[in-house]
């Protein structure tokens, strides 16, 4: 006995299907559309994530973690028993002590010590859960990119941004649930940071560069075509595509195509809308910068409110925080380039009633060392290596406690003292705080199920409000 859909496929030359595409994806919409909502493990504390990417690694004794007891060994070489405890290649080319040239002060009810490179950012103390026990695998930068966005420093393994939208879907019909937005170029290991991998196409990061002239999305709008028409050629494509489905069933790849096709005629008038910064007032514009951060950072709240689930926004090409030489001179332009604006995204977030149901997470892919490199006894042109055994990143948003700090590092800044968070535990974390229980997302691949922390991990509870 044929079902409707497929009577109205088999009979006419398919005429009929043609004619009622339209109505049958609107009525099949919420079972079919694979980025449809899905309901979660458990009640999620929020439903969104924006993730403020600082690609190179910021340095966490310049910024969130201070430590004042170094000013009293700058210069002098590293102790033998901490030195050997670094990993092989910063051991090989570590420097005397640096101790930080910036000043931090406590800021806000809670005392929150914040360096003086983030003044914007420390109005809003009361409201960051400050990480400082962050650990991670491997001291170079395409594995802890790796690592931070998938889970896995060598291996191709689906982005936390894929996972999310796997399990939870989008809570936008017309825009990509999980967006990627850099002002110009890629990051170190470049797509791989926002693959699917395994998991279906569709959930792969869409990338798009904010300081493209003209459209963000190429060929997004057409003009050699009026819109009734481009609706007609896509439902006969669509048409033909599912045709072509029904006699191989199962073909993932060629349903991404379809619901990416769908989903690309959508974003025409979606996307446009998103985008236009324009439709901002003035003020808000202005609270944001005119600067590839500031329009990345606004660009990311339009898109939360528009029900994006994983947002990601790099600071720029390449690893910019990578500061090997010159770190006083990059961290201050840096830190100038990302404080205003991110402190005009906390302040968004709050008045515009989106605080309470998004994370937002601080950071790069590692931190860096409280030792110095290079050979000059300048301290103008010292840099820091990097480091990965005790470093900073900060959460914020209704779900996570306010004004906290989790996990001590030790009187060097090199080790951690106290409660220490592998980048498992912060994926565990995160995927907690959005209803998702890690190991019971899995995805059978290759024989076996697979899932963002592998076989490690672990929810940490006292970063909960």
């Amino acid at each position: 006995m044929l079902n409707r859909r497929l009577f109205l496929q088999r009979t006419g030359f398919g005429l009929g299907a043609l004619a009622a595409s339209d109505f049958l994806h609107a009525e099949e919409k919420d079972d079919a559309n694979p980025l449809a909502p899905r309901q979660p493990h458990f009640t999620p504390k929020v439903k969104r994530v924006i993730h403020l990417f600082m690609n190179g690694g910021p340095s966490q004794i310049d910024t969130f973690d201070p430590k004042p007891q170094l000013a009293k060994l700058d210069g002098k070489p590293l102790p033998d028993s901490v030195k050997e405890k670094l990993q092989p290649v910063q051991k090989a080319r570590v420097g005397s002590i640096f101790a930080s040239p910036f000043a931090f002060k406590p800021h806000g009810q809670s005392g929150l010590e914040i360096s003086e490179l983030f003044p914007n950012v420390a109005r809003h103390a009361d409201s960051l859960c400050v990480i400082r026990s962050m650990v991670s695998d491997i001291a170079n930068h395409s594995p802890g990119l790796l690592m931070m966005n998938c889970g896995h420093t060598v291996l191709e393994r689906p982005s936390i941004g894929s996972w999310v939208t796997y399990g939870l879907g989008s809570e936008s019909a017309d825009l990509p649930g999980y967006i990627v937005l850099m002002p110009s170029g890629l990051p170190t290991a470049q797509s791989k940071n926002w693959t699917s991998a395994f998991l279906p196409g569709l959930y792969q990061g869409t990338h798009i560069e904010t300081q493209t002239k003209g459209q963000l999305i190429p060929d997004l709008t057409r003009h050699d075509i009026g819109p009734g028409n481009q609706r007609a050629q896509l439902a006969l494509t669509q048409f033909l595509n599912r045709h072509h489905l029904l006699r191989h069933p199962g073909d993932e790849r060629l349903d991404s195509r379809i619901h990416s096709m769908e989903l690309a005629f959508r974003m025409q008038t979606a996307a446009t809308d998103a985008f236009d910064l324009k439709q901002e007032k003035e003020e808000t514009r202005t609270a944001y910068g005119d600067t590839p951060v500031g329009k990345n950072l606004l660009l990311a709240r339009r898109l939360a409110e528009r029900g994006v689930r994983y947002i990601q926004c790099y600071h720029g090409t390449g690893q910019p925080w990578d500061s090997h030489s010159s770190l006083v001179k990059n961290h201050q332009k840096l830190c100038a380039e990302a404080d205003q604006p991110i402190a005009a995204l906390l302040h968004d977030l709050k008045e515009r009633g989106l605080w309470e149901d998004t994370l937002i997470l601080w950071g790069g892919e590692m931190g860096r060392t409280s030792t110095y490199q290079g050979s000059s006894d300048k301290p103008a042109v010292f840099g820091r290596d990097h480091h990965v055994d005790g470093f900073t990143v900060w959460m914020a948003g209704g779900a996570v406690k306010g004004g906290h700090v989790h996990g001590i590092t030790d009187e060097f800044g090199l080790g951690v003292a106290a409660d220490p968070v592998h980048v498992h535990d912060l994926h565990a974390t995160m995927l907690h705080l959005l209803g998702l229980d890690h190991k019971k997302l899995t995805y059978r691949w290759s024989g076996r199920d697979f899932r963002l922390t592998d076989v490690h991990g672990n929810v940490v509870k006292e970063l909960f409000a």
